[in-house]
């Protein structure tokens, strides 16, 4: 979509601008390499996005299943970890259908499954399909969880049993990949039964405008993206945020920001009701260096909450 009139030329100037500054200064102190903006002012940033983000993700599974961001340990144990946050809200899914989009490898997938419930997993990289099939026998449960490998969009061809699930589960670096996030809600909803619920779990779009990247002097993370972006973000970071010592061949990212209000009013619009939405000061991986990890296993700010760094909702299909 091409921006039209003065005012949007001279943000769209200005963006370029900062990101030609990021692009100067974007060389980390402590030992990570360094991230390149590559452009986020037109559609044609997003062309490939799909072949981008996949090649990204398929060599992100191998590092993953053995990175110290993901502990499989209680999941061999037979009682696989939710973070703190999905432990307090989301109650039990025992004896529910449950279906989770953008399941990587299927960690989470399979933590549900062993607390009762019958699962079918999504995600559109096949090496994390195959890890997560794989996975699945080696923990028994071949039997309640089921994955697929397909697009996002392409779930309703993929999964063909439409209001067939008691519960949609995403969370935790999803909608940040999607350009489209009102078709996304839609497909949400075509999968719920009438007063099946949706639980989402994510990092806040608030802290997305901000980046290490860019730190203040006091080394807080710095202003980075417009709040209100529509464009997409195409940039290059080799770094990963599960292992720090892995250095990612296919670094190269195209994602989209989405404000609070373009999730919540897409899932209305889709025919859900929104139950409840809490923000919160932490989150399960260190989205920027400043945070600390604490005794619930999540990443804190070091002394009073700054932002919000993460945002969870429950939403229920009305009809």
């Amino acid at each position: 979509m091409e921006r039209r009139g003065a005012a949007a030329q001279a943000a769209a100037r200005g963006r370029r601008g900062h990101e030609q500054a990021l692009s100067r200064s974007l060389s980390p102190a402590d030992g990570r390499a360094a991230r390149r903006v590559v452009s986020g002012n037109t559609s044609r940033d997003s062309e490939g996005w799909r072949e981008l983000n996949r090649a990204s993700w398929d060599e992100r599974v191998g590092i993953h299943l053995k990175a110290p961001g993901y502990d499989l340990a209680p999941l061999r144990a037979g009682r696989g970890q939710l973070n703190a946050v999905e432990e307090a809200e989301l109650g039990s899914v025992d004896g529910l259908r449950v279906l989770h989009l953008q399941c990587h490898f299927g960690a989470d997938t399979l933590a549900l499954a062993q607390r009762g419930a019958s699962v079918v997993g999504l995600d559109f990289s096949p090496a994390a399909i195959t890890a997560a099939n794989a996975l699945a026998r080696e923990l028994g449960l071949a039997d309640r969880a089921r994955f697929v490998c397909a697009d996002l969009y392409d779930a309703p061809q993929a999964i063909a049993e439409p209001a067939a699930f008691d519960l949609v589960y995403v969370s935790w670096g999803a909608t940040c990949w999607l350009p489209d996030i009102r078709r996304w809600a839609e497909i949400v909803a075509q999968f719920l039964k009438p007063g099946g619920r949706l639980y989402y779990a994510d990092a806040h779009p608030t802290a997305y405008i901000f980046d290490d990247f860019a730190p203040e002097p006091d080394g807080r993370p710095g202003w980075f993206s417009p709040y209100l972006e529509r464009q997409p973000l195409k940039y290059t970071d080799p770094n990963d945020y599960a292992d720090p010592t892995a250095r990612l061949e296919n670094a190269t990212n195209v994602g989209w920001l989405h404000p609070l209000s373009d999730i919540v009013t897409g899932l209305i619009d889709a025919g859900l009701s929104l139950d409840w939405l809490h923000e919160h000061a932490s989150l399960p991986w260190r989205m920027f260096k400043v945070l600390e990890k604490r005794d619930d296993g999540d990443w804190h700010w070091p002394d009073r909450p700054w932002l919000p760094l993460a945002v969870s909702l429950k939403a229920t299909r009305r009809r």
